[in-house]
């Protein structure tokens, strides 16, 4: 079920993009924010409220076909050659577009998360590292994964580290990059993306917002995404796990709600991971990370921090910690002596600065992790 606040957020990203001249990233966005916005349309019981919802939803929608136009005037100047290769039907090279990483992020690095890190291992890495006891119980290699949860609490991370720990190629896509115009028509992207990760022996492919990829289908006026989420969910059912070659499927989303059902069957994303915001611990240690190693006056008190933190997620943490330094630094480069951070600088940007995650939002995310269990 379409919110307003994921059109607020679709909208919010293709407008930036648009702006900044970026009309590749720009139209995957508006597209689906007008498709959200006619969903709401066809909810609305006021027929002015409609139509009012209905012709903002056009305007959208002729946006994005302007990205089209404006994408296409700025090869005007390009050489011949440069054209031509734009016009291939097989695009270019997957290399030209596709982000590889040889990530260096281990799980005893990510704070907390004990029992979301005991469960990656369990379903994900440990079949990798005992592949003969996998084939003797049966147990599938490989496959997907969905990371889920509040924003901010570590689900790039834990990615990261899934490929550190099996010593894999990393492959960091977003929807926007797949749904360029630039690089060929989406679903060759896909395709292009998987193949590439199928040549590497043992390669982790991680896409952010996976929802603006593969959303529920819901009669989309979108022909485009008709397509792509079905060539998403081939490639999913199409790993090899009985070959013993390591290719994970990492998809990470905010809103895990509005994730096409087909993803969620057995075969495609398999496992689901709910990422909570840090516990106790994890908030101490996340302190630990952000504040230790800056200059700390003695009466800055790591107990008390843990209980006034409670409901932050881990980079509300990390940037308490910045704007606790930005204090004293201010002070100093107007003229002032150079001081420690004190506790009274960290509980006045605690005054300032609420979670970013409301209890509401919380209960939400727990309410769609028990409908998966």
């Amino acid at each position: 079920m379409a919110t307003f606040a994921t059109f607020q957020r679709l909208k919010d990203k293709g407008v930036a993009a648009l702006k900044a001249g970026d009309y590749i990233a720009a139209k995957p966005y508006l597209i689906q924010a007008a498709e959200c916005m006619i969903e709401l349309a066809e909810e609305n019981p006021d027929d002015a409220e409609r139509a009012e919802q209905e012709s903002y939803a056009r305007e959208l929608i002729e946006l994005a076909r302007d990205c089209d136009r404006k994408a296409r005037a700025g090869t005007r100047g390009r050489s011949n050659r440069d054209r031509a290769r734009d016009d291939e039907d097989e695009g270019p090279s997957a290399d030209d577009w596709i982000v590889k990483d040889k990530p260096n992020v281990r799980f005893e690095d990510i704070a907390g998360l004990d029992d979301v890190k005991d469960e990656i291992q369990l379903k994900m890495i440990h079949p990798f590292r005992h592949p003969d006891l996998a084939r003797k119980y049966g147990i599938d290699v490989g496959g997907g994964m969905l990371l889920f949860g509040p924003p901010g609490t570590g689900k790039t991370m834990i990615a990261k580290a899934v490929a550190t720990e099996l010593d894999a190629t990393m492959f960091v896509i977003s929807p926007a990059q797949i749904m360029s115009k630039w690089v060929g028509e989406a679903e060759q992207n896909v395709q292009k993306l998987f193949d590439a990760a199928k040549a590497e022996e043992k390669a982790v492919i991680f896409m952010d917002e996976v929802e603006a990829l593969v959303p529920k289908r819901r009669g989309q006026q979108s022909t485009v995404m008709q397509r792509v989420v079905p060539q998403i969910l081939q490639e999913l059912e199409g790993f090899d796990r009985k070959a013993g070659r390591a290719l994970l499927f990492l998809g990470a989303t905010n809103e895990p709600w509005q994730l096409d059902p087909a993803m969620m069957r057995p075969g495609r994303l398999d496992v689901k991971v709910y990422v909570p915001l840090p516990d106790a611990a994890a908030r101490f240690r996340l302190l630990e990370i952000y504040l230790g190693k800056r200059p700390l006056d003695d009466d800055v008190d790591f107990a008390r921090l843990v209980e006034l933190t409670a409901g932050y997620s881990g980079a509300d943490i990390k940037a308490i910690a910045s704007r606790s330094a930005s204090r004293p630094f201010l002070e100093s480069i107007n003229g002032g002596a150079p001081r420690n951070i004190n506790m009274e600088d960290i509980l006045a940007v605690l005054e300032e600065m609420p979670p970013s995650v409301s209890p509401k939002d919380v209960a939400k995310y727990e309410q769609w992790a028990g409908t998966q269990a």
